[in-house]
Parts: C-alpha cells; sequence; structure tokens
C-alpha cells in the first residue's frame, strides 16, 4: 500500500485483531452486495471504509423519497435513479481508489451465478426469500461464503454460511424450500426503524469482514451456520446454531 492509503487505514492496522496482514487481505478482496436498500446502504458505508478492493452491487430498484429515512447513501437528488448506479457513484465519490460494478438487474436463479463470480463473500441484504434462495443456492455451487442480513420490524438476524463445505450449513437449510416463492411482506406493509436497519446492516459489514480475514488475522473467526439475532426493543442479543440439513436441496446435493 502506498503511504496515503497506510495512513486512510492505520486505525485498522493498529488492532492486533487486523494489522497489516489483515488490512491487506481486506484491500485484495472481492465483496458482492445483493440489496442496496435499508441493509446494504450502511453495510456498503463500511465495507467500502474498510478498504474492500472490489465491489459488484446489484440492485434492480430505484430509488423513493420513502426510502431516504434509512438508505443513508441516497439523496433527494437520487429520487428516480437507479439504486445500483447511485450506489456505485457514492462509493466512486467516498475513495476513488476502489473498483466498483453496478448491475441495475434483479437476481434470478438463472442469473445468479454469473452475478456473484469471482466473490470472496456475497453479503446479502435483499428483500425477498425467492431472491435469497437463489443467491445461497448459487453460492454454493460456486464455493462462496455467504453472509445473510434480514429485518422484520424490530427482529434482525445475521449469519455466515458456508454450505460448500463439508458438514456446513446453508441459507436454504435455515429457511427450507418453501419460500422460492416471491410473496412475503415488506417494510411498506411492516414499517422500519432506519435505525434498527442500520445495526443490521453494520453488523452485517462486521460479519463480512470476519469471513474475509479468516486465516489471515485474528478478527477471522466467520461463526459460520450461527444465526444472531437482534432484538432491538430490549435490546438484547441472542445467537442459535443452524444444522446442516441432510435433506437440503440446496446444499447436500452439491457436495
Amino acid at each position: 500500500m502506498t503511504p496515503d492509503r497506510l495512513d486512510r487505514f492505520a486505525r485498522h492496522i493498529v488492532l492486533p485483531e487486523v494489522g497489516g496482514a489483515g488490512q491487506a487481505r481486506l484491500v485484495a478482496s472481492h465483496v458482492v452486495l445483493v440489496g442496496l436498500g435499508g441493509i446494504g446502504s450502511p453495510a456498503l458505508q463500511y465495507l467500502a471504509g474498510a478498504g474492500i478492493g472490489r465491489l459488484t452491487l446489484i440492485d434492480d430498484d430505484v430509488i423513493e423519497a420513502s426510502n431516504l429515512q434509512r438508505q443513508t447513501i441516497f439523496t433527494p437528488a437520487d429520487i428516480g435513479r437507479s439504486k445500483a448506479a447511485a450506489a456505485a457513484d457514492w462509493v466512486r465519490r467516498f475513495d476513488p481508489a476502489l473498483v466498483v460494478t453496478a448491475h441495475d438487474t434483479r437476481v434470478t436463479r438463472n442469473t445468479a451465478r454469473s452475478l456473484i463470480a469471482g466473490a470472496d463473500v456475497v453479503l446479502d441484504g435483499c428483500d425477498n426469500f425467492a431472491t435469497r434462495l437463489a443467491v445461497s443456492d448459487a453460492c454454493v455451487a460456486a464455493g462462496i461464503p455467504l453472509t445473510s442480513a434480514a429485518l422484520g420490524r424490530f427482529q434482525g438476524q445475521v449469519a455466515n454460511f458456508a454450505g460448500h463445505r463439508e458438514a456446513h450449513s446453508c441459507y436454504r437449510c435455515f429457511v427450507g424450500d418453501a419460500f422460492d416463492a416471491e410473496d412475503c411482506d415488506t417494510c411498506a406493509d411492516l414499517g422500519v426503524l432506519g435505525a434498527m436497519v442500520g445495526m443490521v446492516g453494520t453488523f452485517a459489514a462486521m460479519h463480512a469482514l470476519r469471513v474475509l480475514l479468516e486465516g489471515a488475522a485474528t478478527l477471522g473467526d466467520p461463526q459460520w451456520g450461527q444465526l444472531h439475532v437482534l432484538d432491538g426493543l430490549k435490546p438484547a442479543l441472542r445467537t442459535m446454531r443452524i444444522a446442516a440439513d441432510p435433506e437440503c436441496s440446496g446444499c447436500r446435493s452439491a457436495l
């Protein structure tokens, strides 16, 4: 890293849990973010802030006024724009040294594999089960770790999955096959508190960093298959283990 980059990431490098080797790993990493909404926006901010060298951003939605209370990278001037394109522009302004690619498209079972190709980790913060399952299955097939983050009112869920590894669970092990359809509640129906989504998004960014730092720094404990459930009302955090489903159609058939 050049002196100006060393200065930018000095507060990471002095952490024994990250260090120079860990920061070098982050700079060399490629993260794919699926969804640039309430979860994806703060996650992107902290991944870019961490110096992730290459970012691929995927979202087929456009920015609306109602997004602005939680989707922190957008402004009123962005209303009507593609979320992926506006997010990529934010990254370029924030740190021109990062390589960013935007895909204004919806992830499907047919497109997921090509969209996530070459990633070191995929962070999925999208808003429907069909996309989540398509992303999970593609990650398993491609041997890519998945950081999954979701929110329902005041409950957040974040977990790292490595379904491509023997005896590890995938996201489909957690939710099963019943949610492949695109019918699910949305924040427009249920409401959402911006700060709560921010908690989940930053937690997800931290969890993705754990994946990237595995083997390079002591922070790199991905906690595979451990679902962290955040309660924003109490507040509280509890953790449960998601066991590998021996009948899972996503990961067991891929091994």
